[in-house]
């Protein structure tokens, strides 16, 4: 039987921010430029190229300007077009035009899981993806895309996770693996066998961590209905995968290229770099510029 195609996600994007303060006092920190597009929009594009046809926001107060951004906007329009600036008429359109967006308000950041939950109603019956738009993902096979397919070979909910440092791992959700045997290798896909929010050092399970990408049956659901909320007050996602494992297999595939956890300042701000470097119309000179900062510190300027 094949398992169901995947055509919606979840974008949980009601927190505070609080690590950006005070820039995101006034404005959501899913809206932070990089470069010259916010934070979400990397994410939301990656569903879209990956073939999803919905995304469904978890909102919460300060946030309008989410829905003001992937919104038409046609008094910007129509000043473009008035002054002929049609390059920048077609960036502001493309925007509106992505993919189907629906909004859900969460009335406290009681969590991730908690934000899941909210999407049943729109999600119905139906596999799903979770993307936290505060981690940006960059590589030649989106990762998305990568879990879409392996859940359409498995139909089995897949987390994407990538080798950490191990003094890196206590700021993750991290996997106890066992190896399967996928496309003819042994280091991509991983059975699950339990899941760890944010170890103590030296007691992660393995260097795998969960980055922010999932695909989801319907089932997890009922595991969040099922499982309570944490001392903060919070449910936490891994809680409900945890309850997940107990009733079905869920498994693991190991992403290959870059991410960035805009969680971390240092993290936005190598974002900021390594993605600017990467733009044919600013790389050269960036370089260029970051190579004269050098040259003035050897020279003691």
């Amino acid at each position: 039987m094949l398992a169901q195609s995947v055509h919606k996600a979840v974008f949980p994007a009601a927190g505070f921010g609080t690590s950006f303060l005070p820039a995101t006092k006034s404005q959501p920190k899913e809206m932070l430029p990089l470069v010259d597009k916010p934070i979400i929009q990397y994410a939301v594009e990656e569903a879209s190229a990956s073939g999803l046809e919905n995304i469904i926001i978890i909102t919460g107060r300060g946030k309008s300007a989410i829905e003001q951004h992937f919104d038409a906007s046609f008094e910007l329009e129509r000043t473009l077009e008035t002054r002929g600036q049609q390059k920048d008429l077609s960036l502001v359109r493309a925007i509106s035009d992505l993919i189907n967006v629906s909004y859900i308000r969460q009335s406290a950041p009681l969590g991730v899981g908690h934000a899941v939950k909210l999407a049943r109603p729109l999600v119905g019956n139906e596999p799903f993806a979770v993307v936290l738009p505060d981690v940006v993902v960059r590589a030649d096979v989106l990762c998305l895309k990568s879990l879409v397919d392996v859940y359409g070979d498995l139909g089995h909910a897949v987390i994407a996770v990538m080798e950490v440092p191990a003094q890196e791992l206590t700021h993750y959700g991290v996997v106890d693996v066992i190896p399967e045997e996928f496309n003819g290798t042994t280091n991509r896909l991983f059975r699950v066998r339990s899941v760890i929010e944010k170890p103590p050092p030296g007691q992660a399970p393995s260097n795998l961590a969960m980055i922010g990408r999932y695909i989801f049956p319907a089932t997890i659901f009922d595991c969040l209905d099922s499982t309570d909320p944490d001392s903060s007050g919070e449910l936490q996602l891994t809680d409900g995968i945890a309850a997940l494992l107990e009733r079905e297999q869920v498994y693991a595939y190991r992403f290959e290229g870059s991410f960035y956890d805009i969680r971390d300042k240092l993290s936005f701000l190598k974002a900021v770099v390594e993605l600017t470097l990467g733009r044919e119309d600013l790389g050269v000179s960036f370089r260029e510029y970051l190579r004269s900062l050098e040259f003035r510190k050897s020279e003691g300027v």
